[in-house]
């Protein structure tokens, strides 16, 4: 890493700071700010902007998950069985990501971005659907107790829709560093009405494992850009800490219309630069 190169971009870390903020504190995935950042503000070419912003993201969700597993609300049986199409379908993902032409994976990126801020802002516009009731003693039930008492029970969906859905998902994530949560969670609490607590965090541990496999395949694939994530990963840690405390200060609603309108201007200029 050259020193002097990092140094230039020292503004990296608070824009990081701010970035991680808004994310954690909307519950919108931290990727869909940080790869667009790298790529129109920073200057990396797509592979790397995708890289830069998977290896970010998972110091965040590792944190998050961390959280999670203290507060005893993952359905890590629900969880292993969309690892096993996220982790092989984020892997591949990572590997086309470094040999795609720049052009085209810069196109695919702008095109996914705007699909996945469609997700967003559906997922704002429809009604939750409230978690099914049932008893201890129905077929097929999953009995989540938290660390706090909470106990949420609901009936297993179809999990091979879910891990199809899933290395969907995880595919795009290898590929542009976005996609899993929004699908994941989107899926389990609109298809299989899992409580939201649940959801959230079962998608979070998906998505750190997944992470991790798919950063893998990105620092062999290509010249990771150290000289940015030196910034943003520490961003992305003081961004957790304070991001948490704002949550709630306005409508989760309204603000994932804002962001995901946001997006698809993003997706739209991604897409346009390439063109022009």
């Amino acid at each position: 890493m050259d020193l002097s190169q990092a140094l230039d971009i020292w503004w990296v870390l608070p824009a990081s700071i701010c970035i991680a903020t808004v994310a954690l504190s909307t519950g919108i995935s931290g990727a869909l700010f940080f790869s667009p950042f790298f790529l129109l503000v920073v200057g990396l070419d797509p592979a790397q902007a995708i890289g830069a912003g998977l290896m970010t993201e998972l110091f965040g969700t590792g944190f998050g998950t961390f959280n999670y597993v203290r507060q005893k609300v993952i359905d890590y049986r629900t969880a292993k069985f969309l690892l096993l199409a996220a982790v092989p379908a984020a892997m591949l993902g990572a590997y086309l990501a470094h040999i795609i032409d720049a052009g085209i994976l810069q196109i695919i990126f702008g095109v996914a971005l705007v699909a996945l801020a469609a997700i967003v802002i559906y997922d704002s516009l429809k009604q939750k659907a409230p978690a099914a009731h049932v008893t201890r003693e129905d077929d097929r039930v999953t009995v989540i107790r938290a660390k706090d008492g909470a106990e949420y029970s609901y009936k297993v969906c179809n999990r091979i829709i879910g891990m199809f859905l899933a290395g969907v998902g995880a595919l795009l994530t290898g590929l542009m560093s976005a996609g899993l949560p929004e699908v994941t969670t989107t899926q389990l609490i609109i298809r299989c009405r899992v409580p939201a607590r649940v959801a959230v965090a079962t998608a979070i541990f998906v998505l750190t494992i997944t992470v991790l496999f798919a950063v893998g395949i990105h620092i062999l694939g290509a010249n990771p850009a150290w000289h940015v994530v030196v910034w943003s990963i520490p961003g992305v840690i003081v961004g957790a800490q304070i991001g948490p405390r704002l949550q709630g200060k306005v409508p989760s609603h309204i603000s994932e219309r804002v962001l995901g309108t946001l997006f698809v201007a993003v997706g739209i200029l991604v897409i346009v630069v390439r063109l022009i």
